[in-house]
């Protein structure tokens, strides 16, 4: 594949651009200076007319080619050239680009202007060879119809204003993709680092100061920590993080302007979830490790985008771990990351971390956050475990010298670590980054000896091809090797094994490898006799992997019914987060308001009822995270459940606090609300919690009421929430994702939502497509769907579409998904719900 870089090297951008808010025209001037190595070149172009194209300050003759997105010229000669090129673009309501967020203070909208350019969407602010490869220094100049009050920010810091135009110091050698401004009235806060780096964090005015705090400190001592751990100063004179209203992303790592949702940078420090807290302290922890990690060592191309998004996606938990200790942050990383990749990963067709692309609707597509961040950063922490922390930060230097202000591929990466640590890592780490999927190992006793091999894991129908993998295999008997390269392997005598271990046989402890493993009945009941002498994260494993074990037809899901009861009073937040994950998969099995769905509330209550007791509804003083992270699960069961008192609870706490329900403990904000939209549902209620919906700047009041108020059981009233899934002023398109998955996912609304995006998907592709949120539309359908009639529908509206592009893998996958589930269900059905009847009949 040619590349436009492999003829045109920009070195240097001189960027004009004057925007108009009013008209929503953008008007601009590019200077690039860079090395023609050929006299036929083309830079990026996409939605820019182009009026005049000069090279060395003579004007040329151009083509634009917009399916190609490139303008393409002539040069009379190779060597040093530049290009100047004027033209104007519209100012988008996209999210990409340059575009507005809109918000309002104290009833009056306002708009704020912001960026946001990868993969391949500065192309559409300014004329450019938009590829990774081609870094090169910028020189910013930002003319807007500016007003009293307001303030311009970009990459590098403000140098100079002459005749209304914001001048801003020459960026470091950086790619396109990661250049970044903003401007309007905005709220901020600084502080400065031991290092002498200015860290500032910036919102709209509908914020207030004091939500600034958190971030700040996060960002601030984030950035310490990467300076030590990395060894390598921070490049740049500031950090400034960015929170947008409107942005399609979680969050993005420009370079000294990163830019986030409003959801994952502010909050309320009087009230605000520990969970909440944890997830904003990732977001900026895993956004400022890209500075270093992405921005000052860039992949080459996309296809290494795992080196980028895996590894800060281990960072930000190696970092939050330093910050903040007691949050025992890694039990996160147990619960999302690992869990996240499994499913993903177990069905056939899934990209490896490490996949070829090309066109840009094909870059979009392999942001899986489950593959390319998950499953990477399980990689990344099997080679920590691997390697330690001294080898990872020596090699990590390492890697830095050699490639600041430059670009690297995966190899390089290895080559670092693996010399560092003396070992040859690649070898072992290519069986992971180049093959889809992920190993089960079996451990069995064959006669009397103990035997492991590996095959690989699927959900579902699967083509086993035969493929290997170096497993590092973290077994607590010393005859475990530490890596299994082999098909099969054979430990020794078992029962002198066991005899001088004094413990159960056990794989992967720790849970930091990316495999599974089915034990032999007997080595099982030998771990399920002893499971109340295991650690948390090795109850979450065993559950874990039984689920998975089910999910894919090893086992029957009945057999691992009546071990829930064993788990059901852990004081473990990450036991809980595993145990009622099995209990929420045996939801599919029973159906609305039948005999077995009445069953398995009484064993969701069964599980509950103490725990409940227990912690009690509302956050004590000074109680442990343990409890804090388990309440949401127990309370969450107990509606299902259909628990008279905790409805009763619930609903007073509703009623003491209706005046102001923002103002409700935010740990237990969203149980209360969604329990008063089941079951006291009014169009009064409706009403109060969209307007504040449309009102609250609060982040996490918003989700909250995303959450609650599709689960109405009142058809007229979920109708009324999808009349609104196409009006802005109300659902924004960042967050139409969650209403639409609230209403499918009741059976209420099923119809309603899945008709919506059926009838409308044309409306769909025009507001969110050309964004990496736009095929989890399919991927939040399949994870729901479980009947044979739905996965006809499925099939009949989504197969053809599949040559969509940026769609394809999305739709043959989940169309697997859906078919898996409705074969298990059909299978299993019976055999489960006899199993949660004798689990509510014996308990």
């Amino acid at each position: 594949m040619t590349r436009l870089y492999d003829s045109f090297q920009p070195n240097l951008y001189k960027v004009y651009l004057d925007i108009d808010r009013g008209s929503k025209i953008i008007t601009g001037q590019t200077k690039i200076s860079g090395l023609a190595k050929s006299t036929q070149i083309a830079v990026n172009q996409k939605f820019l007319k182009v009026s005049d194209v000069l090279v060395d300050d003579k004007r040329v003759p151009f083509t634009s080619d917009d399916e190609e997105e490139i303008i393409s010229l002539e040069l009379p000669q190779t060597g040093e050239t530049t290009l100047t090129i004027d033209y104007t673009a519209p100012l988008t309501d996209s999210m990409m680009g340059i575009y507005p967020s809109y918000y309002q203070v104290d009833g009056q909208k306002k708009q704020l202007i912001g960026t946001q350019f990868e993969t391949t969407a500065a192309r559409q602010a300014f004329p450019c060879v938009d590829e990774p490869e081609a870094k090169a220094n910028f020189d910013l100049a930002i003319k807007f119809d500016e007003k009293p009050g307001e303030t311009v920010i970009a990459n590098m810091p403000e140098v100079e204003v002459s005749d209304g135009v914001h001048y801003f110091d020459r960026t470091v050698k950086m790619s396109t993709y990661l250049i970044a401004f903003a401007f309007g009235e905005m709220e901020s806060k600084f502080t400065t680092t031991k290092s002498g780096v200015k860290i500032g964090v910036f919102s709209t005015k509908a914020h207030d100061q004091k939500e600034l705090d958190f971030p700040l400190d996060i960002a601030k001592r984030s950035i310490e920590f990467y300076e030590d751990f990395y060894q390598t100063p921070y490049p740049l004179p500031h950090s400034w993080q960015l929170a947008l209203p409107d942005f399609s992303a979680g969050a993005m790592e420009n370079w000294g302007l990163v830019t986030y949702r409003e959801a994952y940078l502010v909050l309320d420090p009087d009230n605000t979830s520990l969970e909440k807290k944890e997830l904003v302290a990732t977001v900026i922890a895993h956004e400022l490790a890209h500075q270093w990690f992405g921005d000052l060592v860039t992949m080459k191309w996309w296809d290494d985008l795992w080196l980028n998004e895996s590894f800060a996606n281990m960072m930000e938990y190696v970092a939050v771990d330093a910050l903040e200790p007691d949050w025992h942050i890694w039990e996160l990383f147990q619960t999302s990351e690992a869990s996240a990749a499994l499913q993903r990963d177990a069905t056939d067709g899934v990209q490896s971390v490490h996949v070829q692309v090309e066109k840009p609707a094909e870059i979009d597509a392999i942001f899986d956050s489950a593959i390319v961040y998950a499953k990477g950063s399980r990689m990344l922490v099997m080679v920590r475990s691997l390697i330690g922390d001294d080898a990872l930060r020596k090699g990590l230097k390492a890697y830095f010298e050699a490639h600041h202000y430059g670009n690297a591929s995966g190899s390089d990466l290895w080559d670092a670590l693996g010399q560092a640590a003396g070992i040859d890592l690649a070898k072992i780490m290519n069986t992971w980054l180049e093959q889809p999927g992920y190993p089960v190992v079996k451990a069995s006793v064959v006669d009397g000896k103990l035997t492991l091999s590996q095959q690989q894991f699927f959900i579902g129908e699967g083509k086993d091809v035969g493929r290997l993998w170096q497993i590092p295999l973290n077994g607590n008997y010393d005859a475990v090797p530490q890596i299994m390269a082999d098909r099969e392997i054979v430990l020794g005598n078992y029962n002198e094994l066991c005899q001088q271990a004094g413990a159960p046989f056990r794989l992967n402890v720790g849970n930091e490898s990316h495999f599974i493993v089915k034990y032999d009945e007997a080595l099982l009941n030998d771990i399920l006799d002893n499971s109340d002498t295991l650690d948390p994260i090795s109850q979450l494993q065993l559950l874990q992997d039984l689920r998975l074990l089910a999910e894919g037809r090893q086992i029957s899901y009945s057999s691992v019914v009546p071990l829930l009861g064993r788990f059901a009073n852990s004081k473990s937040n990450v036991v809980n987060a595993a145990l009622y994950q099995v209990a929420g998969n045996l939801k599919k099995f029973v159906a609305p308001d039948s005999t077995e769905e009445n069953d398995l509330r009484k064993l969701f209550d069964k599980l509950s009822a103490e725990q409940v007791k227990r912690l009690g509804w509302t956050p004590k003083y000074n109680e442990s995270i343990d409890d804090q992270l388990t309440r949401p699960y127990v309370l969450n069961a107990a509606l299902y459940a259909k628990n008279k008192d905790s409805i009763t609870e619930a609903h007073s706490l509703f009623e003491s606090n209706k005046e102001n329900l923002v103002a409700l403990p935010a740990d237990i904000r969203v149980y209360v609300l969604a329990n008063e939209v089941q079951n006291y549902s009014s169009l009064e209620l409706l009403k109060k919690l969209f307007n504040d919906y449309t009102q609250t700047s609060d982040g996490s009041y918003k989700s909250d009421i995303s959450l609650a108020l599709p689960m109405t059981p009142d058809k007229d009233l979920l109708a009324k929430i999808v009349d609104q899934y196409e009006n802005s002023e109300v659902i924004k398109p960042q967050d139409l994702r969650a209403w639409y998955r609230g209403v499918l996912a009741n059976d209420n609304g099923q119809q309603l939502a899945w008709d919506w995006i059926r009838n409308d998907w044309q409306w769909l592709e025009d507001t969110v497509g050309g964004d990496m949120e736009f095929s989890t539309f399919i991927t939040v359908t399949s994870g729901i769907f479980k009947t044979p009639q739905r996965l006809d529908e499925f099939k009949k509206f989504f197969e053809p579409k599949i040559n969509t592009p940026g769609l394809t893998r999305e739709i043959q996958m989940d169309t697997k998904v859906i078919e898996s589930r409705v074969s298990l269900i059909e299978d299993e059905k019976e055999a489960v719900n006899k199993a949660v009847s004798l689990f509510v009949f014996n308990n």
